[in-house]
């Protein structure tokens, strides 16, 4: 997961708040260096509406479990996912996640997507600098 330069220094919790009722768009292709960057050589999968509140249970854990508003939906484009980025409500990026099959932070039950058809987020994983920097340190 990769923190767009307002949430760099946000713990889990704070990040959970920011998705209350925002989005997270599945692109195709790999993501940007940044999420603080345009994602404009990627197609638009599908975009999937965070509820509010987001999450659950709002905790430190990352793996819980995200609330969407619709899941599963219809995909409104077609392909490969390679990243998912996430928004506040008010359009403001809070990260970039690798997506797709293999270990990825999201989830999908299908590998690719088709215009018109279903497609379901299976799993969302959070993680923040600290956290990642535990896990290498532990791991």
């Amino acid at each position: 997961m990769n923190l767009g330069d307002p949430f760099v220094n946000s713990s889990l919790e704070e990040i959970q708040v920011a998705l209350d009722g925002g989005s997270l768009v599945l692109h195709s292709v790999a993501r940007s260096t940044s999420p603080d960057r345009k994602a404009d050589r990627s197609a638009v999968l599908a975009t999937f509406t965070f509820a509010s509140p987001a999450f659950g249970t709002r905790n430190s854990d990352p793996g819980s479990e995200p609330v969407f508003a619709v899941n599963p939906l219809l995909a409104t484009g077609t392909g490969t996912p390679g990243f998912a980025r996430a928004f506040t409500v008010s359009g403001a990026t809070v990260a970039d996640f690798s997506a797709g099959p293999g270990k990825t932070e999201v989830k999908l039950s299908e590998v690719s997507t088709t215009s018109g058809y279903p497609v379901t987020l299976t799993r969302l994983t959070l993680s923040t600098a600290s956290a990642l920097t535990q896990n290498a340190a532990h791991g």
